[in-house]
Formats: structure tokens, C-alpha cells, sequence
């Protein structure tokens, strides 16, 4: 196999991306200068040997901390969680400016991740920031309680199914009711994506949750 299509198929394993966009991505990448191409390759390097991820919520960040800024921030609501599939639905619902509570990154959903052990994994953190909030966030008190977790999964076959699953294990754990669980109303349409959608049908869809 020569370079050319070596590269088309690395491009091709992308999401949303096919061969014929691969393709377009390679011949492109032929025409540009070599600093321009050294440039993109140490980014690529840089974005591997420094991004990191929050040790709370999962999400991706560049810095010294354990915590992302969203995490560290206090004017956040530390009573309200949010449960989302991927770090692309966290910056999503961030652009609305809407939603001012803490996070939770699912990193896959119930068909991506069902034939190994990182959906147990994953279920597990959750409980643990659940259970535990204080032991990751430094300013969170003891004496704080969740008031609402909502679970923002997409509202395809398989988000819902792992909406029914998350459920079930916080459930579990708040045998007493004293979290209320809400999921995203239906503003967003059956089989989408919550990454596509645009900021007043999100914002329509958090304000309608239930």
C-alpha cells in the first residue's frame, strides 16, 4: 500500500468521513507547503502529549490540574449533573450558555462499548461522583447534595438504551428519591444527534426536560 492510500484510510476511519472525502483530504495535504505540513504533524503531537482528561467529568483539557476549567469553576452549579455521551455534546451544550451546572462524559454508548468492560468501568465512575462528589471536586462541600441529574444521550436506539441503563444504576442508588432525574424533552428529532442540533432547539429541549 503507498502513502497515498495509507493516509486515505487513516482519514477514512474519521467520523463522518468516507473515502471520497479522504481522498479530498489527502490530495489537499499534497499541495501545501512542507512547513505547513510539519506544523500540522507537531500539533498532532502536542494535542497527544498534552491534552489530558479531567478527573471528574473526563473532559479533555491542557493544564497542570486534575480538573478541567468547567470543573473548577466556581460559579457553577454543584447541585446539578449532566450526563452526556461524548466531548463534542459538552461543548454543544456549553455554545447555549444555558446550562450552568457540572458534567459527566459517558466516552461511548451502550452499542459501542457493550462488548468490553468500559461500560461497567464507566457506570462505576459514575456512581463513585454520585456517591462521592467531594472526593474529586476540592470546592465542593460535604454538605452538598446532587438536586438533579439530567441524562443528555441522543435520542437514537442506542441512547436511549443506555439512557435506560445509566437510569437504572442511579436508581440504585437513590433508593430515597432525593435525585430528581430528567431527560432532555424531545425537541431534539428521534434518531438525531445532539452535536448537529442547533442552539435554540437544545435550549427548547433543556428547558422542556423531564
Amino acid at each position: 500500500m503507498d502513502s497515498i492510500d495509507k493516509l486515505k484510510n487513516i482519514f477514512a476511519d474519521f467520523p463522518t468521513v468516507g473515502q471520497r472525502t479522504a481522498g479530498r483530504f489527502v490530495f489537499y495535504l499534497m499541495r501545501q507547503p512542507k512547513n505547513q505540513i510539519d506544523e500540522l504533524v507537531n500539533t498532532i503531537l502536542e494535542l497527544k502529549n498534552k491534552i489530558k482528561f479531567c478527573s471528574f467529568c473526563f473532559n479533555p483539557f491542557e493544564g497542570q490540574d486534575n480538573l478541567c476549567s468547567i470543573c473548577k469553576d466556581t460559579t457553577r452549579n454543584k447541585n446539578l449533573l449532566c450526563i452526556v455521551k461524548k466531548e463534542s455534546d459538552l461543548f454543544t451544550i456549553e455554545n447555549t450558555k444555558k446550562y450552568k451546572g457540572l458534567y459527566f462524559i459517558l466516552q461511548g454508548n451502550l452499542l459501542s462499548i457493550k462488548n468490553s468492560d468500559n461500560l461497567n468501568l464507566q457506570t462505576e465512575a459514575l456512581r463513585q461522583r454520585i456517591l462521592h462528589p467531594e472526593n474529586f471536586l476540592t470546592s465542593r462541600g460535604l454538605s452538598e447534595v446532587w438536586s438533579e441529574i439530567i441524562i443528555a444521550t441522543n435520542p437514537t436506539p442506542e441512547g436511549i438504551s443506555t439512557s435506560v441503563l445509566i437510569e437504572r444504576a442511579i436508581k440504585e442508588i437513590n433508593k430515597d428519591n432525593s435525585i430528581k432525574i430528567t431527560h432532555l424533552a424531545r425537541g431534539i428529532p428521534v434518531g438525531g444527534e445532539l452535536e448537529y442540533a442547533d442552539e435554540e432547539t437544545l435550549e427548547s429541549a433543556f428547558e422542556g426536560r423531564k
